[in-house]
């Protein structure tokens, strides 16, 4: 411990636990940008023992961690983890839970063929089995449609740029975080990894859409962004998503939007609730549920693009492809990037973008 005291810095996790961080939620402190990083440093060198590591993992999970905090996260995983393969494109980065989901059908792979087909280019991201849900993901879907799914990084960014979207593996653009597997599975909660990994942002995109369970949680990933001085990312737009994926939620749905000129009092960042029905996808969560996540999703993707299937699932399809266009500015309004996606939709290009993508 003495030698990766005086390699790191002054903070191993043992004394953040003690002096810092875990003296539980309500009297626990916040950690500096300096901590933060010489933690997060640690942890991805495999430096700290692992009652210790699972400790302090618990700790920051129960006293939440502030967007200094993740912030410096983000900037220790883009430094030592993260391959960076930009397209000449500059797609829209979607980077849902990669726990991934189980019960409701994942849009995400139509909904980036629709808006590519529509001009804008989108980026997806996730791993294989995330602890802790360890359920079905983009790669999953992408894998059931016959997609090659194990890229390393440059061939993702090739991937964007001939078909429009692009899908990055985390084994091969953030090795470090997928070195802390075993960990993390171990613990049997969310750490704070789940969250920074769905802004690893691997395109070095400008625009970053996200979901979120309640809106506080949105603001933090924003000020998250703006707190990561590694982070390209100069808009995101955040929903309600369908167990925390990036699928949006029917029903009544808060958006988040940053940055905005007016209609904010809160650091640039405004929200304002949809009707999902207004926009044509007027059907329930129980209606959007499937029994094979990943076999569904395909068969379900494959039948919206080609045009076999217009009911409530295009209608999601539809409207998560117009919030990417919307995202990308492709679009002035949310109405506009809908009527861009269901055109896409009609003329055959989102099909033709399916076939482009088995075929790369």
């Amino acid at each position: 411990m003495a030698q990766a005291t005086r390699e790191y810095g002054e903070w191993p996790l043992k004394r953040l636990m003690t002096e810092v961080v875990g003296s539980g939620h309500k009297s626990a402190d916040d950690m500096t940008r300096e901590q933060a990083t010489e933690a997060f440093q640690r942890i991805l060198d495999g430096e700290p023992d692992h009652t210790t590591l699972g400790a302090f993992w618990l700790a920051n999970r129960w006293k939440r961690n502030t967007p200094e905090e993740l912030g410096a996260y983000v900037d220790v995983m883009a430094e030592e983890s993260v391959v960076t393969a930009e397209p000449d494109a500059d797609p829209v980065d979607c980077g849902a839970n990669y726990d991934g989901k189980g019960r409701s059908a994942i849009f995400g792979v139509a909904a980036g063929l629709v808006a590519a087909a529509a001009g804008t280019p989108v980026v997806v991201h996730s791993g294989d089995r995330v602890p802790t849900q360890k359920q079905d993901a983009y790669k999953h879907v992408l894998d059931e449609l016959g997609v090659r799914t194990e890229l390393a990084p440059e061939e993702s960014a090739d991937m964007v740029d001939e078909v429009g979207f692009g899908y990055y593996y985390q084994p091969e653009f953030n090795p470090g975080i997928d070195a802390l597997f075993e960990r993390r599975d171990n613990m049997g909660v969310r750490t704070f990894v789940n969250t920074v990994e769905t802004l690893a942002n691997p395109a070095g995109a400008s625009v970053h859409l996200g979901s979120f369970y309640h809106l506080p949680f949105a603001k933090k990933m924003v000020r998250t962004l703006k707190n990561a001085q590694s982070s390209t990312v100069e808009r995101a737009l955040f929903f309600q998503g369908m167990e925390g994926y990036d699928d949006v939620r029917p029903g009544e749905t808060v958006v988040a939007e940053w940055p905005v000129s007016e209609d904010s009092d809160d650091e640039d960042i405004a929200d304002f609730e949809i009707r999902t029905g207004e926009y044509g996808m007027d059907v329930t969560g129980e209606d959007l549920q499937v029994e094979d996540v990943a076999g569904d999703s395909a068969t379900i993707t494959e039948a919206v693009l080609t045009g076999a299937r217009e009911d409530g699932f295009a209608d999601a399809v539809a409207l998560n492809a117009a919030l990417r266009i919307y995202a990308r500015e492709d679009a002035d309004s949310i109405e506009d990037g809908l009527e861009q996606a269901r055109e896409a939709i009609a003329d055959g290009s989102a099909a033709a973008k399916l076939d482009a993508l088995r075929e790369f």
